[in-house]
């Protein structure tokens, strides 16, 4: 078994665009391989081993099913730490955005509006869409630099879209 990467433990290409289907089949297929049970009368290292394999097995698949962690991945396989935590450099556009959509934001709270609240999320998950295509593109030619800019524009998204989704509740 390959265990050089997690698209490779799989028998995938290295790429963002992942068919989910064939990821799926391929975790099924590795997963039923080293299962534990199929090692209940191995000796005690053979089923460590095998545990080991399948909770490698079971983390690859949940890294490569999302597209976020996915990217990232990609990008870490590349050699790019993106720095999460301490890299928040963004381009002065985007700053300003963020700042424009908090402010929005509070607004929202504090009307208590849940029709701008819809508003506001359908063009968070517009800008999100586009930004992810972006991601897309800068990882099919490899750009992994651009590309962690753009994971970390996608990370403040996902979480101001998780912000929203918390602001006011459903139906309100």
């Amino acid at each position: 078994m390959n265990d050089s990467d997690y698209f490779a433990l799989f028998g995938l290409v290295r790429s963002f665009d992942l068919d989910a289907g064939e990821l799926e089949h391929a975790w099924k297929r590795v997963a039923l391989a080293v299962h534990p049970d199929k090692f209940a009368t191995a000796s005690a290292a053979e089923r460590r081993v095998a545990m080991q394999w399948s909770s490698r097995a079971n983390e690859a698949y949940r890294i490569l099913r999302q597209p976020l962690s996915r990217a990232r991945y990609l990008c870490e396989l590349a050699g790019i730490d993106l720095q999460t935590e301490t890299n928040t450099a963004m381009s002065p556009d985007f700053l300003m955005q963020q700042m424009q959509w908090h402010e929005q934001l509070d607004e929202i709270s504090a009307a208590e509006d849940s029709a701008a609240k819809e508003r506001f999320e359908s063009e968070l998950t517009e800008v999100l869409s586009d930004l992810i295509e972006q991601c897309a593109i800068l990882l099919r030619v490899a750009d992994y630099q651009g590309a962690s800019i753009k994971i970390r524009e996608w990370m403040f998204l996902e979480k101001m879209m998780s912000q929203v989704r918390t602001t006011l509740p459903q139906g309100y």
